[in-house]
């Protein structure tokens, strides 16, 4: 029962925004699990549940692996706070920020380990990704511009 209810979390965090153990409660019991919130409160502790700040600046419930797989809350928020704009020529995406944060936000982005990315190269206001092909390039120009929001 618990292993079919520990799943059940995980699916319910996945496909909603839930943020307090009374709405992970609600929830459950939606689905016919018949529990307390001592019980809900021991689960999020069993299956390492964290809050992470979503993309509408909402905290939810994440698993730490399901924070690992997605965009991080702190690299979203660093690379809409500091990119100005984005484009790429053929493999090479070119990063323009705000004056100082070019080397933080190229950090984050290192730390993400996007796939086709060959490396970066930073400097004070402007960073460079370099790609392995130009579809990944693309690819990545277009998931940047995302967060960015620019």
């Amino acid at each position: 029962m618990k292993a079919k209810r520990h799943a059940k979390i995980l699916e319910l965090i996945q496909q909603r925004p839930i943020d307090t153990q009374e709405e992970l409660l609600r929830s459950l019991k939606e689905y016919g699990y018949d529990v307390t919130q001592a019980t809900v409160s021991r689960d999020i502790k069993e299956l390492r549940l964290i809050k992470s700040l979503d993309g509408s600046g909402r905290y939810r419930y994440t698993s730490a692996k399901q924070d690992m797989d997605g965009i991080s809350s702190k690299f979203h928020s660093l690379f809409a706070d500091a990119v100005i704009s984005i484009d790429y020529a053929q493999n090479i995406l070119v990063v323009k920020c705000f004056a100082g944060m070019a080397n933080a936000a190229c950090a984050a982005l290192d730390s993400m380990h996007w796939e086709g990315v060959v490396g970066t190269l930073s400097g004070d206001d402007t960073f460079l990704i370099v790609c392995r092909t130009e579809s990944h390039a693309i690819s990545l120009v277009t998931e940047l511009k995302k967060l960015s929001k620019k």
